[in-house]
């Protein structure tokens, strides 16, 4: 059998992590969320990666979340809690990247699988599919991501989503905020394509600062977080790239990032 997650790289810096289970609907088991955490610790570890864009090889379903089959199953609960750290290993480890992930929102972003889109930088979504948190309809809370709903969404819809379990369409998650872009399905392929190779023009270096900085003072209160960033922004003005790219919009030319 194929991997749970395939790893495809091109030559702009575009990295494609593929969740590939759709005889599943790419459910969030263990196997496949090993297999995400693994390449994700690849992607961080190679510097030729510049952004991530998340992706299913489901046409309907990006994915329906979490595996309701080990939710159910008699396995001693030790056992069950002890699986269930790789879910805020997930998410810390899409913060702690050091490089953009773009969600492309191809089909259906269900349950843990919403999680994960809130979890990334940018999400990309086809014009039809639809978000949300359906687990309160089969006796499940979705008590993982309700920490990232509840800070990406306002609390009052926050609570409709998980306590009603009805899914919103990708025009309404774009106008509650959390869908950055929402495309015809005849343009999809090529808008992800289109920011994923923009966004890797950028510098890395500069892009990873940034990312980090962000990780580090999100729930920091504002004069810690501004003294913060104050330094962080100090170490920015050390690199070459920042020089690089004010002489670069000087000059009107392409930049070239020396990652230094």
């Amino acid at each position: 059998m194929s991997a749970p997650v395939r790893y495809e790289a091109d030559d702009h810096g575009v990295l494609t992590l593929v969740l590939d289970r759709p005889e599943s609907r790419n459910a969030l088991t263990d196997e496949l969320l090993d297999a995400l955490l693994a390449a994700l610790d690849r992607a961080r570890a190679d510097d030729t990666v510049r952004v991530v864009v998340l992706a299913s090889a489901h046409e309907r379903v990006f994915s329906a979340g979490g595996d309701l089959k080990a939710f159910a199953s008699d396995a001693p609960t030790v056992e069950k809690y002890a699986g269930l750290d790789r879910f805020p290993r997930l998410y810390t480890a899409l913060g702690e990247l050091g490089k953009p992930v773009i969600c492309a929102a191809g089909g259906d972003v269900l349950a843990g699988a919403f999680g994960l889109a809130l979890a990334c930088d940018l999400v990309i979504a086809r014009r039809g599919v639809r978000f949300g948190c359906p687990e309160i309809n089969v006796g499940v809370f979705p008590f993982m991501i309700s920490a990232l709903i509840y800070r990406s969404i306002d609390r009052m819809k926050a609570n409709e989503l998980m306590m009603l379990g009805d899914p919103i369409d990708a025009d309404e998650a774009a106008r509650l905020g959390f869908v950055n872009v929402v495309v015809e399905a005849e343009e999809f392929e090529a808008t992800v394509r289109d920011w994923a190779r923009r966004v890797a023009a950028k510098s890395p270096l500069l892009m990873r600062l940034g990312k980090d900085a962000i990780a580090a003072t999100r729930d920091m209160a504002l004069p810690e977080a501004l003294d913060a960033l104050r330094s962080r922004l100090a170490l920015a003005f050390t690199t070459e790239d920042i020089r690089e790219g004010v002489a670069a919009f000087r000059e009107k030319r392409d930049p070239v990032w020396r990652m230094r």
